[in-house]
């Protein structure tokens, strides 16, 4: 067994493809297929289903990959410590954010990182936050823009900023309050994102619902998306509102923003936060990281007082 085998299971796995991962790992098809069929008889089981397509593994070879993407992590990890006691800020670094967060920070993110000086390549993947935690924890990311606190005993989290929740109204309402009261808010008339989505659940806290799974009983709740935007665009048009973080309310139309609304006597803010594995060693390339997203983001969102106002997930 080697580490060449190990990566190559993880390519095949990660394509479901021999040919896919073998370009990845850019070697011939023939050479990859030889070093897993080696590993599989060193082994004595068989790794992947080959009679499937896409190809999948099998029940030994999923727990064999886990432990394989776990081994890497901590081999890649020996040059990690290497280049962090030589204070080396290049390479490659692998970033996850959530859905709700990449449509107005990545963009910025991405005009910082290629007008800046740091000698770094990003690589950002958009994913919800219940499948960005285990690609934290077996190496495939190497960190991740995501709404705290997790507390999640294998993760560590450096706070970037805070951005205030504001509720949009619908123009077609004819009482329209400058302030809104949360101990008002009725649920049949907010409109929500998708359950997978972290700030559903930031929001149902914030507005202190719990969430229903008896049948129809969310029967007021007639359309849920996976976009802000798309949520904004349904108020425009329906009565009703929804609620959204500060950055996005940022990105609105003047004539948009018309419809944005505070809550009465009442700060609450979701904490943004940069989050790696416990493991992770580069803390140089991290920090540059960590720079470029709070430069990317007004400093009246990077004050660490607002921590008081966060709303739990």
């Amino acid at each position: 067994m080697n580490i060449q085998q190990l990566e190559y299971i993880i390519a095949v796995d990660n394509f479901r493809h021999f040919a896919k991962a073998a370009e990845a790992c850019y070697v011939t098809q023939p050479t990859l297929s030889m070093m897993i069929q080696k590993l599989e008889d060193e082994l004595n089981v068989k790794l992947f289903d080959r009679t499937k397509h896409p190809v999948e593994p099998t029940a030994i070879g999923t727990q064999v990959i886990s432990q394989a993407r776990v081994s890497l992590k901590y081999f890649h990890q020996i040059k990690e410590v290497v280049d962090h006691e030589q204070n080396m800020t290049g390479g490659s670094f692998k970033l996850g954010i959530i859905p709700t967060i990449a449509s107005y920070l990545v963009p910025v993110v991405l005009h910082k990182q290629y007008t800046g000086s740091a000698d770094i390549e990003l690589i950002i993947k958009e994913n919800t936050t219940s499948n960005l935690i285990p690609q934290l924890l077996n190496g495939t990311l190497d960190g991740a823009v995501m709404a705290g606190p997790l507390n999640h005993s294998g993760l560590v989290e450096y706070p970037v900023y805070y951005e205030k929740f504001y509720a949009y109204v619908s123009p077609c309402e004819t009482h329209r309050e400058k302030e809104i009261d949360l101990d008002r808010i009725d649920i049949h008339g907010l409109w929500l994102l998708e359950n997978e989505h972290c700030l559903r659940g930031q929001i149902e806290r914030l507005c202190k619902m719990k969430r229903k799974t008896t049948s129809g009983s969310d029967s007021g709740i007639k359309y849920e998306s996976g976009s802000i935007d798309t949520l904004i665009n349904v108020v425009d048009y329906n009565p009703g509102m929804t609620i959204i973080p500060e950055m996005h309310a940022m990105g609105l139309s003047e004539e948009k923003q018309e419809n944005l609304r505070p809550f009465k006597n009442l700060t609450v803010v979701r904490e943004v936060s940069l989050i790696v594995s416990k493991d992770y060693v580069r803390m140089t390339l991290l920090n540059i990281v960590i720079d470029i997203i709070r430069s990317s983001v007004p400093k009246s969102m990077q004050d660490p007082k607002l921590k008081a106002f966060v709303v739990d997930l």
